[in-house]
């Protein structure tokens, strides 16, 4: 097991990333973040209390995505159901989609996918804590990432949350 980001790490990263978010999108006000369920919510809701710390949080709309039914291997065993919770239109809005690791790029298909049942966004970005820049079969790349990392196929990401695992780590096994 090899320690990709530490506590600290994990802590700048995110302070990062939330900046340069802001950055780009200063006027919050036709701007909704929302994270993929189900482990991409706990890297959100990191990115969106961080930006709560920096601006009005009244100023941030912010919801969560299950895209369980489309996947493309939905059919292939049983995934657990998560709730969809998007309580505003994303309707000629600049979505910021959130996960913590992009791989194949399936997921974030499916999440586009599953937003375009909400509405027809003036446009999409996409956040990921983690990078693995190899291995993609979709041509999907990220606009803001944590960081990129070069692994094998048969090497995994795994990202630590303290609300879920007890700790706030990233580590390549």
């Amino acid at each position: 097991m090899k320690i990709i980001l530490n506590e600290q790490q994990l802590a700048l990263t995110i302070q990062r990333l939330a900046n340069q978010l802001l950055e780009n999108h200063l006027d919050l006000a036709n701007t909704v973040f929302i994270g993929i369920q189900p482990r991409g919510i706990y890297f959100s809701d990191r990115i969106v209390q961080q930006l709560q710390s920096e601006v009005a949080p009244a100023a941030i709309q912010y919801g969560k995505l299950d895209i369980t039914f489309y996947r493309d291997d939905v059919r292939k065993g049983l995934h657990e159901l998560n709730q969809t919770e998007i309580p505003f239109s994303i309707e000629n809005k600049e979505v910021i989609l959130i996960d913590d690791v992009l791989w194949t790029g399936r997921t974030i298909r499916a999440a586009l996918d599953a937003l375009l049942d909400f509405g027809r966004p003036a446009k999409v970005e996409l956040c990921v804590l983690i990078d693995r820049r190899y291995s993609r079969q979709l041509p999907i790349q990220a606009d803001y990432v944590g960081r990129p990392i070069d692994s094998i196929i048969t090497q995994k990401v795994k990202v630590y949350w303290k609300e879920k695992d007890g700790k706030d780590e990233v580590a390549l096994l």
